[in-house]
């Protein structure tokens, strides 16, 4: 198991790949999007360099304001053009595996929606597969964040791989999904976001403990399919030290002994 984070998007991408090296995580969840690291600029030789100088590995993950499903033609292509652009960037910093967020068609019904999304991502797969860097969904609270939802994009594309975001199962259900989405589609899974929340709509990407999302049960789904590979600490905190507190409860949870982390949560 490997656990990494992302680089802010408002921050200078150099400073953060080096506190992610002295802070020894395993690698850097690369999330192009502007000010700081719109595909545009960045500079993917250096970005390269610095993650190999810090001894890390790279997974790509793209903004979720991209109108991947827009009834606008013209939008949804303008969409494309942005994400092959990204795919180009991962490419040259040696990325594997590039997220993309299901795109919502408003005023429309699921089935516009869902064809919508099958065409983009399948023009996606196309240009990914012809530059080594695979595609992957991931599930969005309320439209596409159960197994019967993902089916309509994962079960058309074989190609697609699923990244399983664990906090957004948490969110805008009767109980996290987590299991059910493992269950159907572990064998796909490539890549976990982890983050927590306390259910309902706000997607609050709190530090492990903070919420109600089980991180035990969340392991335990993830080895039940045998599961051993990336995992991003999706936490937006100020402090930093919540994100290293958040790494402490995943790697003790994973290794089976959360017990002397309830104690220090306790006492805090």
């Amino acid at each position: 198991m490997l656990i990494g984070t992302m680089n802010h998007p408002a921050r200078p991408i150099p400073e953060q790949i080096q506190w992610l090296g002295e802070m020894g995580f395993d690698f850097l969840d690369l999330t192009l999007e502007p000010p700081h690291a719109s595909s545009w600029n960045i500079d993917a030789p250096a970005i390269k360099r610095m993650i190999e100088a810090n001894n890390l590995r790279v997974v790509g993950h793209t903004a979720p304001f991209l109108p991947i499903a827009s009834p606008v033609e013209e939008l949804r292509q303008a969409a494309l053009f942005e994400f092959r652009r990204c795919i180009d960037v991962f490419q040259r910093v040696g990325v594997q595996w590039m997220n993309v967020h299901p795109g919502i068609s408003p005023m429309h019904d699921r089935a516009f929606t869902v064809d919508r999304n099958l065409e983009s991502l399948r023009d996606l797969l196309i240009y990914g597969r012809q530059k080594a860097v695979g595609i992957m969904i991931e599930n969005l609270p309320d439209r596409f964040n159960t197994a019967q939802q993902l089916s309509e994009l994962l079960d058309p594309l074989p190609e697609l791989g699923l990244h399983l975001d664990i906090g957004h199962a948490n969110l805008m259900t009767a109980s996290n999904t987590t299991r059910e989405i493992i269950a159907a589609y572990g064998h796909r899974l490539k890549h976990v976001h982890l983050h927590d929340n306390r259910g309902g709509n706000l997607d609050l990407h709190l530090p492990l403990g903070a919420g109600n999302v089980d991180v035990a049960d969340s392991v335990t789904a993830l080895k039940s399919c045998g599961y051993d590979g990336t995992i991003t600490l999706e936490v937006f905190a100020t402090d930093l030290n919540h994100l290293l507190y958040s790494r402490n409860v995943l790697q003790q949870t994973w290794s089976g002994s959360p017990e002397p982390l309830r104690k220090q949560h306790a006492a805090l």
